[in-house]
C-alpha cells in the first residue's frame, strides 16, 4: 500500500556561484587572496628592476633633457586634446539619465575625475571622485552608477575595436618573458573587436531600454549613441598615441606608439599596480627600441607620462581643493558666517551703543 506522506525532493546541488561563495566565506581565503596578490605584484616589480638595472639611466636623463621645447609642446597639447575628449565621455551619461546638469559643468566633473582615475585607479579614484563632485550637484546615486559604468565602458568599447585593428595590421615587439606569438595577438584582438560588435547589436536590439541582469538594470542606449560611443573612444586612444608619437620624434612608426599605450593598458589593468608605473615604461621600452635606441624610448615614455598623467594630476588636485572649499562656504550657516565676520573685526565698537 503506497504511503501517503509526500516524498521531499532531492536536495539541489549548489552551483558554481554557490560553491564560490561558501569558499570566500572561509577564514583563510582572505589570506590567500592577498598572498596570491602580494606574489603577483612581487613578481611584477622583479621583472621592471630586472630590466631597469640594465638601462643606462645616464643616458636616459640626457635624452629627456634634449627633447625640443616645441615637440614637448605640441605633445602636451596633444595630450591635453585627449583629456578634453574624455571629458565627454560622461555626457553619454547625462544623455541617457537626464540628470539636468549643463554640458559645461558635466565636461568639468570629468575633467578632475579623469587624472585621478589614471593614477590612483577607477575605484580609488574615479569613482570616489565623480561621486564626490556629482552628489554635490543633487544628482541621484543611481544616475551616478550609471554615468560612471557608462563613461568606463565607453573607454574600453573603443579599445577594443582599435586593438582587433591593430593586431591585425601590425605585430609589435613585446617585452622579454611575454610568450604571445603573432597568431595570439590577432585572435585576441579579434575577440576583443567581437565585444564592441556585440554592444552595438545589444543597443539595436534593445532600443533604449535597459538590460537587465540578476535584478541589475544596465544601461543601454540606443545604437547610434553607442556607434558614437566606439568612435569618440578610440579617437581619445589615437590621440593619446599622437602624443606618445611625437615625443619620439618620429623615429618609430605610429602603429608602435599606438601599440604601446593599447598594451601598456591592459598590462597596468592586469597587474594592479597604481598608473601602471613601471610597466608602461617596460613595454614601451620594449616596443619602441626595435626602432630607436632604447635610452631614447624610454625618454619618450617618461615624458608621456609626465605630459598626461603628473601634470593633468596637480591641477586636477588643485581643483578638486578649490570646489571642496567652495561648497563648505557656501554650505556654511549665516550665523557662523556672521560670527566669523565678528571675529575678525574684532573688538570694534558697535555704532548702536554710543
Amino acid at each position: 500500500m503506497p504511503s501517503s506522506q509526500p516524498t521531499s525532493p532531492a536536495p539541489e546541488r549548489p552551483g558554481l556561484a554557490g560553491r564560490f561563495a561558501r569558499l570566500r566565506r572561509q577564514r583563510w581565503w582572505p589570506w590567500l587572496l592577498t598572498g596570491l596578490t602580494g606574489g603577483f605584484i612581487g613578481f611584477v616589480v622583479y621583472l621592471l628592476w630586472h630590466q631597469g638595472s640594465r638601462v643606462d639611466w645616464g643616458s636616459v636623463w640626457h635624452s629627456f633633457l634634449a627633447l625640443p621645447p616645441a615637440v614637448v609642446l605640441t605633445a602636451g597639447a596633444l595630450a591635453w586634446s585627449s583629456h578634453l575628449l574624455y571629458s565627454t565621455f560622461d555626457l553619454f551619461g547625462r544623455h541617457y539619465t537626464g540628470h539636468g546638469l549643463t554640458v559645461a559643468r558635466t565636461m568639468g566633473i570629468t575633467l578632475i575625475a579623469y587624472p585621478f582615475t589614471l593614477n590612483l585607479g577607477s575605484v580609488i579614484g574615479g569613482v570616489s571622485a565623480r561621486y564626490r563632485l556629482y552628489s554635490r550637484q543633487g544628482v541621484s546615486l543611481a544616475h551616478i552608477g550609471h554615468i560612471v559604468g557608462l563613461s568606463i565602458l565607453t573607454n574600453w568599447l573603443g579599445y577594443f575595436a582599435l586593438a582587433g585593428a591593430v593586431f591585425w595590421a601590425w605585430t609589435p615587439q613585446l617585452p622579454e618573458g611575454w610568450t604571445v606569438g603573432a597568431q595570439q595577438l590577432r585572435w585576441a584582438g579579434t575577440a576583443l573587436a567581437c565585444v564592441s560588435l556585440a554592444y552595438l547589436v545589444l543597443c539595436a536590439w534593445r532600443r533604449g531600454e535597459p538590460l537587465v541582469v540578476r535584478d541589475h538594470p544596465l544601461p543601454m542606449p540606443r545604437w547610434p549613441v553607442g556607434l558614437l560611443q566606439v568612435a569618440v573612444s578610440a579617437a581619445n586612444w589615437m590621440l593619446m598615441a599622437a602624443a606618445l608619437w611625437w615625443l619620439t620624434q618620429q623615429q618609430a612608426p605610429y602603429a608602435a606608439a599606438l601599440a604601446t599605450i593599447l598594451l601598456g593598458a591592459v598590462a597596468g589593468v592586469i597587474s594592479r599596480i597604481p598608473a601602471g608605473l613601471g610597466v608602461l615604461e617596460a613595454v614601451g621600452t620594449a616596443v619602441l627600441s626595435a626602432y630607436m635606441p632604447a635610452p631614447q624610448a624610454l625618454a619618450a615614455v617618461l615624458a608621456y607620462r609626465a605630459l598626461y598623467f603628473f601634470a593633468p594630476l596637480a591641477l586636477a588636485a588643485l581643483a578638486f581643493a578649490a570646489t571642496e572649499i567652495w561648497w563648505r562656504r557656501r554650505a556654511a550657516p549665516p550665523e557662523a558666517m556672521h560670527g566669523a565676520t565678528a571675529a575678525a573685526n574684532g573688538s570694534r565698537p558697535s555704532t548702536h551703543a554710543l
